[in-house]
């Protein structure tokens, strides 16, 4: 038996004994559910004793579990209306710090500006599987929250704890094989958010081959579950297009030849997880594993999708004036609508420069409301310290690619040397680091010099020296 399915066990024996001591009566017996499952939630966060409080945890997931996504939006209603901080408490101690700002008074007011759901929700975490539920009932509150704002409260609740819970200091990196369980194989195939694998023939093409890799990282309560993965392709130089990777009749190499590691895939596997943060410290950590085996490989890369790049250039198309390009490039993009366009070789000849360029300006220039990069994919990874490396046309023709991007990738570097200045620059300027070549099919004004954008969205005039001295060389 291992150790988490040891300690599940013991939990579950635990809280069977604790609900000995437990007496629900008929007065909660005759109550409606919502106002039920609020007495068990009263009584939780006052209790004391560890056994009674896992067998209240335990009733209270359990009862949720039953509820329809009526009772489910209730539920966290009542969490944002009754259990937020006690507000007597609260203006208390704001008063007390306003008279006296000592270190003890501005502990009483961060402990009392504390809702009370955060303590509920750590100590529903006691129940046996506890986190499993509290992670389906985020999913939940994602859902809920998009029609109701006022839940936003709540889920920065939960957004927070689990900041905690899902630390890097918790999380266990698991390599990906073809001899790994099959129910855990089975989720790799059905959690697969980039390039949809079609059946048991096809993953076993991704793991199974000498150039392929396959990582996750796991939680010690979750032993089965992955919370995200990577896929990696061990080549000896750096893809252009995905079928490259992927195609059936590929030749595999050996995996002490490979130069580039190429990370082609990664997906968040818990949807009540989103927002938490692993991808950054999954490459990271990859990386690091794959320079220890392969010490030839001396080129880590990405090729990836480029998801809200058609939605903004349908934008730019239809404004009826647009920073990005004018009625020229409008015209030769109009082919963009007619079906099949890809199939034909003088037609992609013909727009390709224009499409090119006009991904370029996406990723340097345009910004969205909060005055960020556009593509959220981008973020990810530039935020991540790579560098936007190469514009792939037509790298993709999967259905959802061509709708989601026209078929276009990138792919992005991630020079290992050069990773903090990348960040910095990113996370500090909001600044793109990218190639020359990219930023020279940026559209630049009279006097010759590129429009680069500014926190939040601006732009200012910067000579080629300047910009040369920022720019990351290969």
């Amino acid at each position: 038996m291992n150790t988490a399915s040891l300690f599940s066990d013991m939990l579950q024996t635990i809280t069977e004994r604790g609900r000995r001591f437990l007496s629900f009566g008929a007065r909660e017996d005759t109550l409606d559910p919502l106002a039920a499952i609020e007495a068990h939630c009263e009584t939780l966060l006052s209790s004391r004793g560890e056994a009674s409080g896992m067998a209240l945890a335990k009733d209270i997931l359990d009862r949720w579990r039953t509820f329809d996504t009526e009772k489910q939006r209730e539920f966290m209603r009542m969490l944002l209306a009754r259990f937020g901080p006690k507000t007597e408490r609260l203006e208390a101690a704001i008063d007390t710090y306003r008279a006296s700002q000592s270190p003890k008074a501005l502990l009483e007011l961060h402990v009392a500006a504390e809702p009370r759901r955060q303590e509920l929700i750590r100590r529903l975490n006691l129940a046996p599987n506890g986190i499993a539920t509290l992670v389906a009932m985020r999913e939940v509150l994602l859902k809920l929250k998009e029609e109701d704002r006022d839940l936003e409260a709540v889920d920065a609740d939960f957004a927070h704890l689990f900041g905690s819970w899902f630390n890097r200091g918790f999380l266990v990196l698991r390599p990906i094989s073809w001899s790994t369980p099959a129910d855990i194989l089975e989720k790799i195939i059905r959690y697969e958010a980039v390039h949809h694998i079609g059946g048991w023939d096809e993953l076993r093409r991704r793991l199974a081959p000498e150039d392929r890799r396959c990582f996750a990282f796991f939680h010690p309560q979750l032993p089965d579950e992955p919370l995200i993965f990577v896929e990696v392709a061990l080549t000896r130089d750096m893809p252009s297009r995905i079928d490259e990777l992927l195609r059936e009749d590929r030749a595999p190499i050996r995996a002490a030849d490979a130069t580039t590691a190429v990370f082609y895939s990664i997906s968040n596997c818990q949807e009540g997880l989103r927002g938490i943060s692993f991808g950054n410290f999954l490459i990271k950590q990859v990386v690091e594993d794959l320079r220890r085996d392969l010490p030839k490989l001396d080129t880590f890369v990405t090729l990836s999708p480029v998801p809200g790049f058609a939605a903004w250039l349908a934008r730019e198309r239809r404004a009826e004036a647009s920073d990005a390009f004018g009625d020229a490039e409008k015209a030769r993009l109009a082919v963009l609508d007619t079906e099949g366009w890809a199939d034909d070789e003088e037609i992609g000849a013909t727009v390709q420069p224009t499409m090119t360029a006009a991904a370029a300006w996406y990723f340097l220039r345009a910004r969205d409301a909060k005055g960020r990069i556009v593509d959220p994919v981008a973020r990810f990874h530039l935020g991540n310290g790579a560098r936007l490396e190469r514009i792939n046309f037509l790298a993709d023709r999967s259905g959802r690619a061509m709708r989601q991007a026209h078929g276009l990738m990138v792919n992005y570097l991630y020079k290992l040397d050069d990773i903090e200045t990348n960040h910095e620059a990113f996370a500090g300027r909001n600044e793109v680091v990218t190639t020359p070549a990219i930023r020279r099919l940026v559209p630049t004004d009279r006097g010759g010099r590129s429009l680069v954008p500014l926190v939040g969205g601006g732009t200012e005039d910067r000579d080629e020296k300047k910009k040369g001295r920022r720019e990351l060389s290969a």
